[in-house]
């Protein structure tokens, strides 16, 4: 098997400075390229203060520092990526962009060199199709930020060889991450089974039943989530978040459990994105008014039972279509995205015959295919059995 020792990360943005630190931190001889002069300037001077908070914290020595920075070059040719074992996309999503970049790269590393995308909903048989040896080719995705978030998704196209996949796993747990293979479809499984924590608490809010504050008051005081959906998507940023809503409801051919809400889209196409320009679901500049949730228990337990069973009803769903195994989705929700309890233990505590009930008596109300059961649901209610 293949040993990484160096790897190429293209793209300096915060995703790709992020995952080279994680490369040279595990002692992986790592080059940064972008072609933008002030995007390297800036990730090292971005690396320098993490590194120095890292030490006035106690969690690493200037010793530490000096031999993670020694292990960064940045670089503005494509071409000195030419000795990777292992090159790391992290650019922006689009697949014509990427596929140029690696049909480029192709031409510069050598037969050995896996080259994996960053991608976060992109089809990865997609991407690899651009290259002549598309069986080198794989997903490993990080989620932000890279150093702290301990979830990678390792996704292998069609065309990826087993050697392949067999080399990144294992190097992304010598990385000290913990790893969820998944099925190459739209999402993966972090972005796929997340998509009701925000699509629901948006339909909920256009239904009236309540506002943004008082849904993520009640999804974090009752839900046990570190965020509300609302939150999260400001956080993130609203353009962000619905364009991968967008994408995923058009990769699943319009299903419509993962159609996108207008009120979303109104927001992005008014540039309410969030923190990043200080307006979105809440306004974020020093003098505005903090918005006062509704305290009524019985209304947010009615939230996190409508939310809950939506999610767990896509991560049975991801798990009965074979995405992932039940282990790797319930890390990947845990570790990916913070949620309190992996969706399939959630279900198992609940019972089986609690998300049927609920799923139907969402359809019952609505008469939507977005609230249908998933079968393996409805199969286990009926046999009595647990996901774990």
């Amino acid at each position: 098997m293949l040993k990484i020792k160096n790897v190429g990360i293209i793209g300096a943005g915060t995703m790709g400075s992020g995952i080279a630190q994680v490369a040279a931190t595990a002692g992986c001889k790592t080059r940064l390229f972008d072609v933008n002069q002030n995007a390297l300037e800036k990730a090292k001077t971005s690396l320098e203060k993490v590194l120095n908070r890292l030490i006035e914290k106690g969690r690493i020595d200037s010793e530490e520092k000096n031999r993670i920075q020694g292990n960064i070059e940045y670089v503005s040719n494509l071409k000195t990526l030419e000795k990777s074992d292992l090159t790391i996309e992290a650019i922006v999503e689009n697949l014509e962009i990427k596929k140029k970049v690696f049909q480029e790269l192709e031409s510069y590393v050598g037969d050995h060199c896996i080259i994996a995308s960053n991608t976060s909903s992109l089809s990865i048989a997609s991407i690899a199709s651009s290259l002549k040896k598309p069986e080198r080719c794989i997903g490993i995705h990080f989620f932000n930020p890279a150093p702290l978030m301990r979830l990678v998704e390792v996704i292998p196209a069609i065309q990826t060889s087993a050697e392949v996949l067999s080399t990144s796993v294992e190097t992304i747990a010598q990385w000290k991450k913990t790893v969820a293979v998944a099925k190459d479809t739209p999402g993966f499984i972090v972005n796929r089974v997340a998509r009701p924590f925000y699509g629901e608490a948006l339909r909920i809010y256009e239904e009236g039943l309540a506002d943004f504050a008082t849904i993520d008051h009640a999804m974090k005081t009752q839900g046990g989530f570190r965020m509300g959906p609302f939150e999260l998507m400001d956080f993130i940023g609203n353009d962000v978040n619905y364009t991968v809503t967008e994408t995923v409801f058009k990769e699943f051919y319009y299903d419509a459990r993962y159609k996108p809400s207008f009120t979303q889209k109104r927001l992005s196409e008014a540039g309410y994105l969030g923190r990043k320009t200080g307006k979105g679901y809440y306004e974020y500049a020093e003098d505005s008014v903090k918005a006062k949730p509704v305290e009524d228990k019985i209304l947010a337990q009615k939230i996190v039972d409508r939310v809950l069973v939506m999610l767990i009803n896509e991560a049975a769903d991801a798990l009965f279509l074979n995405i992932a195994s039940a282990e790797d989705i319930d890390n990947a929700m845990t570790k990916g995205v913070n949620y309190p309890k992996g969706l399939l233990a959630w279900a198992d505590e609940k019972g089986a015959d609690w998300c049927v009930q609920g799923l139907d008596a969402l359809y019952d109300e609505y008469r939507e295919d977005r609230y249908r059961c998933s079968p393996l649901l409805r199969k286990m209610a009926k046999e009595n059995k647990t996901f774990f």
